[in-house]
């Protein structure tokens, strides 16, 4: 007995607004909480910032104007990136179970995309990777955090792809669940524009 269930077209429609906007969302979402784990390190050991780029069509970056503590501030990003969507996801699995799918899937994206930087940049170093290997990281540690935390993210997103409509157990899209994130990107968006543009 086949048990794919497959989704109509109203579903498919709910089902294409829920995944674009769920991976936008992340996309902008996992650049802010970088940075602000980069922004708390650095205001925490005294330094200040000279310019804080969050944009919808730029890729975030914080420029400090004083650093005392480099490592510390470096350290901050990728740390707080996947610490602060974990204990979200946490948080919502008790608040709201049945939408925690939402959560699980914003910190697999932040431990993918923060692994990948870090093992990515310890090899190109063009941002943090850099930052790390000039203060005595050695890269080979950078990539190894970075597959671990990329290896991690795949583990969190592990059987999520049903609550998006795909795969053979494809669950109805919750049309209220894509209205909901669908509004979260656009405020992200605005936020973004309005205060860092």
């Amino acid at each position: 007995m086949n048990s794919h269930r497959s989704l109509d077209r109203r579903d498919r429609l709910w089902q294409g607004l829920l995944v674009l906007s769920t991976v936008g969302f992340s996309w902008l979402a996992m650049q802010a909480v970088h940075e602000a784990g980069h922004v708390l390190h650095l205001l925490a050991t005294g330094g200040s910032i000279e310019r804080l780029t969050l944009h919808p069509l730029k890729l975030s970056h914080t420029l400090p104007a004083t650093n005392p503590a480099p490592l510390a501030t470096v350290i901050g990003g990728p740390l707080w990136g996947v610490m602060l969507p974990l204990v979200g996801w946490g948080v919502l699995s008790r608040l709201a179970p049945s939408r925690a799918y939402l959560a699980a899937f914003f910190a697999g994206f932040c431990l993918v995309a923060n692994g990948a930087y870090l093992a990515g940049d310890a090899l190109l170093q063009g941002g943090d990777g850099l930052e790390f290997v000039l203060l005595g990281t050695p890269p080979w540690l950078l990539v190894v955090v970075g597959i671990l935390l990329v290896a991690a993210g795949l583990g969190v997103w592990n059987g999520l792809g049903c609550r998006f409509g795909f795969g053979p157990t494809a669950q109805s899209i919750v049309s209220a669940d894509a209205l909901t994130m669908a509004g979260l990107t656009a405020t992200l968006v605005l936020v973004e524009v309005a205060f860092f543009g």
